[in-house]
This record gives C-alpha cells, structure tokens and sequence, in this order.
C-alpha cells in the first residue's frame, strides 16, 4: 500500500497540469471539462473497480446489510470517523481554520466519551456537525492546482493532488493505519482498508446507482460530480466566487457579443445591457 501511493503521490508532482488564470473564463471552463488526459486509462480502471465490485464487494456488501441494520452501519461510520479524527484536525490547523479545528477536537472528546468511542454522534445534537479535512483540500487551501484527473479502483474518482493528499493523509496521519505497522502490517491495514472500503461503498451505492440509471455516459457523470463535489468541500460549502472582468475596458462594437456570451457562461457581463445597446 505505501509503495502504491507513493507512486502516485510521484506521477502527482511530476504530471500536473497548468490551469489558465481566472480572469480567462473561457479557458478556465474548458481546462476543468477537458483536464483528463489520462482518459483511457481513467476509463479501464473504472472498469476494473466495476469489476471488483461485482466479485468482491458487492457480495460482502449484501452480507453486511443482511447482518447489520442500518442504525449499526450508520455506528460503524460514526465510529470510523472518530477514529480518523487526527486526519480531519491537523488539515484544519494546517488551513488555519482554528474554530473549525476546535468543533473537530471537541467532538472528538464528547464522541469518544459520551458516545461509546464514536459509535453515537453526540455532539451532533450539541451544534458540533461533523466535517472532513484531507491534505489534497489543503493543499487546494495553499494555491496547488488539481492536476488531471485520475480515477483509482477500490479509492474512486480522485485528481493529481487529491491522490498526493491521501497518500500523506494514509502515512502519516491516519491511526488505524499506522498502528497496523508491526508483526502483521500488511493483513491489518489490508483488514482495515478493505472495511473502510466496504463502509463507504454502502453508504455511496445509493446515489451512485441513481447517477449510473440517469446519466447517458456514467464515466464523465461521475468525474463531473467528483469535482463539483470537491470544489464545494474545498470551499466548505460556500458557492463558488465569481470570475473578474475588466471593467476598463473601452466600449466598441463586439462588447454586446460579450454580454450574450457571458450570460450563457452564467458570468457577469463585462457592461449592463442596455435598451439602446440591444437595439
């Protein structure tokens, strides 16, 4: 597994692409839409991890709902999320969020207390909803582009950064995965990644069978979703700003071309439309 993402976190620094600047707002839009040079290969490997799931966790996730009801999956969940608390709580320090990094530490103490290790979430009727940090948001925090994007099998639709960001997230922050290193490393982080995996693909089933059922190609529905996802968590779910224009620039003939084009990107035209102007 280290050997795996380390190699990613490689190719990570090595291959990223360059993103316009944002006052190109065309160009902006049509790096985001086409940023995924590594297309066939993003391609195959959904393939495979389709596959995967179908031979390996699709089974287990059916055993798993047979076994547990949905109040001790949802436990299972809040008890993992407790337990990767210090992933979520440095990434808030290191993005200087200090009041966000407080409701983390808090709800880790009273989930951990109060809630039998996490397994009831607490401190979500104590106004302290949960939120997650990695190192690719911080990394996004710090200025880093989001590089191509990159789909993993078993991780999911990921970018160049993100996969950088669980690369050090699973080393160096994680601590079920670090206490696995030992006597058994290998079969204790292979147990709980693979129980980690089976949780999230229970929980995500759901919307992504409503994604699949709706959209004409699945492939480019799921990276388009992965990455408005992922600018909302980046921003904390605040909306996404709204390019710059220049507004000094002189009037001539082609601005109300402008406007129009503006208007159909869904950003401020670069003058008011006016009665005149549209005659």
């Amino acid at each position: 597994m280290r050997v795996f993402l380390s190699i990613i976190a490689l190719l990570t620094l090595c291959a990223c692409a360059k993103e316009p600047p944002t006052s190109d707002v065309e160009a902006v839009r049509a790096f985001k839409e086409i940023n995924d040079p590594l297309e066939p290969w993003n391609r195959a490997m959904m393939q495979v991890d389709q596959g995967l799931d179908t031979v390996i966790f699709n089974p287990s996730i059916a055993v798993y709902k047979t076994i547990i009801p949905e109040p001790g999956r949802q436990g299972v969940t809040n008890i993992l999320r407790n337990f990767r608390t210090p992933v979520t709580l440095v990434n808030d320090v290191l993005q200087g969020e200090g009041k966000r990094a407080s409701i983390t530490l808090g709800r880790f103490i009273i989930n951990s207390t109060l809630g039998l290790l996490g397994f009831f979430d607490v401190a979500q009727h104590m106004n302290m909803p949960y939120h997650f940090e990695d190192f690719g948001q911080t990394l996004a925090v710090w200025g880093a582009s989001e590089g191509p994007y990159l789909y993993v099998p078993i991780l999911g639709p990921s970018g160049f950064r993100d996969a950088t960001g669980y690369a050090v997230d699973t080393l160096a922050l994680d601590p079920i995965a670090y206490a696995g290193r030992g006597d058994n490393p290998f079969w204790w982080q292979i147990g709980y990644f693979y129980g980690f995996a089976v949780d999230v693909k229970t929980s995500a089933g759901p919307v992504l069978d409503e994604l699949k059922a709706s959209s004409i190609d699945y492939y480019a529905a799921v990276r388009s979703a992965y990455r408005q996802n992922r600018g909302q968590a980046i921003r904390n779910g605040l909306p996404a700003p709204e390019p710059l224009v220049d507004e000094f620039d002189e009037f001539d003939e082609f601005d109300e071309l402008d406007n129009y084009r503006a208007i159909d990107l869904g950003t401020k035209p670069v003058k008011p439309i006016t009665e005149a102007t549209a005659q």
